[in-house]
């Protein structure tokens, strides 16, 4: 299966309103804000979409709101991170439904899968569906890596054609080229290595600051894209303070509040997580103004 995914795919918030419930028009509103800045996908209920956070019917509700807000002009993945494999298919069917273009698959949740499992797991969803499907692999988070080698292993799968590539190793990139060759697209999925995984191969990069920054976001990928590395290099310069905000374990609320500070969403959580107060707060608040001050004049 070929696709063109590549550039920008925003992992977008889910907005919520303060008694917790979805707030679907705020997020078509960023959605909107991020197309215009150029952003070329959206994916849908990841991290920090708070896709462990919904309902199944929420989720489904979310993935109709953004497949028809993009009308055509995107692809729309819808991030599938479940329990058990049988339960990621089960939501396949509603994003199948929901009229999306591919999904992004995380391992099963909770239970920390080995290699050989994390690889089932993988091949089971992939073979269920006619949906390109990229893989994310993340053994910071996930606590299993999915190494080159088996990722060979899956290359007789046809619907896998990417990998979000957050291994948090600058090397892993030049790794999975020499041994699966141009098989995948390689997004980088580590905000803050953006300009070296584009500059090692990667063709895409799915961003979570791109969701407060989003014009900053596209421009800094077009230039390392483009090899115009002395421009991308003083841009990233000025994001890396950014960056550092989606590594964190508090990710989805330190860049729901960025988004709030900058005007493209509100802060607003489901529990157990909680909007940030003080230090923290203060620390990302600081770290935003700090970037609004010197925005760069693009």
């Amino acid at each position: 299966m070929k696709n063109d995914w590549a550039g920008v795919f925003p992992a977008l918030m889910t907005e919520l309103k303060p008694d917790g419930s979805l707030d679907l028009e705020g997020t078509a509103r960023h959605m909107e804000s991020c197309l215009d800045a150029g952003v070329t996908g959206f994916v849908m209920l990841g991290t920090l979409g708070e896709n462990p956070s919904l309902y199944p019917d929420e989720k489904e509700q979310v993935l109709r709101m953004a497949v028809e807000t993009v009308a055509g002009r995107v692809p729309v993945l819808s991030g599938v991170a479940e329990y058990t494999t049988d339960m990621a298919i089960d939501h396949v069917r509603r994003a199948e439904k929901a009229g999306c273009d591919g999904l992004m698959v995380l391992p099963c949740m909770v239970y920390t899968q080995d290699q050989r499992e994390a690889v089932a797991h993988f091949r089971g969803v992939a073979e269920a569906t006619d949906l390109p499907v990229m893989i994310y692999n993340n053994r910071v988070g996930y606590k299993v890596d999915v190494s080159p080698e088996s990722f060979n292993e899956l290359a007789d799968c046809e619907t896998i054609v990417a990998v979000k590539e957050s291994s948090h190793d600058s090397r892993r990139v030049t790794d999975m080229i020499n041994v699966c060759g141009d098989r995948y697209r390689l997004f980088c999925g580590v905000d803050d290595l953006l300009l070296e995984n584009v500059l090692f191969g990667a063709v895409g990069w799915v961003c979570g600051m791109v969701n407060s920054f989003p014009k900053e976001a596209v421009r800094l990928f077009e230039l390392a894209r483009d090899q115009r590395v002395d421009e991308a290099l003083e841009l990233y310069r000025w994001f890396m303070p950014l960056l550092h905000l989606d590594v964190d374990v508090k990710l989805v609320q330190m860049i729901k509040l960025a988004n709030q500070i900058t005007g493209e969403g509100t802060e607003w959580v489901r529990r157990p997580r909680l909007t940030l107060e003080g230090d923290e707060r203060a620390m990302v608040t600081a770290v935003v103004e700090e970037a609004l001050a010197n925005r760069p004049n693009l």
